[in-house]
């Protein structure tokens, strides 16, 4: 068996069997989670810089997007005892195995600008 025979054969994700797609997008998907993956590759950062680096998300949102990514082993959250108390993010290997599809959306993204950007004009 091919380890993409299941994108290769659409049909073969079924009601009693798990898709490795939906599987995915139940832990990547949103608006939000793959954004802030893109800006910790890399990066260790904390809270007011994510939200420098994403303007258009909420306070509440970032905060209930860093908690799913953590409960789901994508984000490691380290809370620093001082005063104030300083807490980071960074990525883990689970979410930096993601770098190439990131990447691969990113070159995507680029190469279609114009036609992406077309109903905003």
């Amino acid at each position: 068996m091919n380890k993409n025979n299941e994108l290769e054969n659409p049909g073969s994700c079924s009601e009693n069997q798990e898709c490795p797609v939906t599987n995915a997008m139940d832990v990547i998907g949103g608006k939000w989670k793959v954004i802030i993956l893109y800006h910790l590759r890399d990066n260790t950062l904390r809270f007011g810089e994510l939200r420098k680096r994403i303007p258009k998300i909420t306070q509440k949102m970032l905060t209930q997007q860093l908690r799913e990514l953590e409960a789901n082993h994508l984000v490691e959250r380290t809370i620093y005892a001082e005063v104030p108390p300083r807490v980071e993010y960074t990525s883990t290997y689970i979410a930096d195995e993601l770098r190439p599809i990131m990447d691969m959306l990113c070159d995507w993204s680029t190469r279609h600008k114009e036609q992406l950007n077309a109903d905003e004009e």
